[in-house]
């Protein structure tokens, strides 16, 4: 267990000062979890995450997502699919407030 939080350190090792296991990030507040939509950026991933609203007008469900940036340190081998957890930290960047932290395997 690494950082507070119930996750494995990686196994590779990096020299980003901004990685959460191997430098000096440190991760506070919300943890959330979703899927790697896209890894065009570099040391940047694009988390989506889908969640239903009550639309109380038709008493149905709505699908909505959010699409949030995360930094993808060196050391998590992190590709398009994957399921992330991501956690909060200080800003790194105008968009960027969350680190991946832990990687669960990719959309089977």
């Amino acid at each position: 267990m690494a950082l507070g939080l119930n996750v494995q350190q990686p196994d590779a090792t990096c020299d980003d000062e901004n990685c959460p296991f191997h430098g000096t990030l440190s991760v506070r507040g919300q943890t959330l979890e979703g899927t790697v939509a896209s890894t065009d950026m570099q040391k940047t991933v694009v988390v989506e995450r889908e969640y239903d609203v009550t639309v109380p007008k038709y008493d149905r469900l709505m699908k909505r997502r959010s699409r949030i940036p995360a930094h993808a340190p060196p050391c998590m081998d992190v590709e398009e699919g994957d399921t992330v957890t991501i956690a909060e930290t200080r800003p790194l960047s105008k968009t960027k407030s969350h680190a991946v932290v832990a990687k669960h395997g990719g959309e089977d």
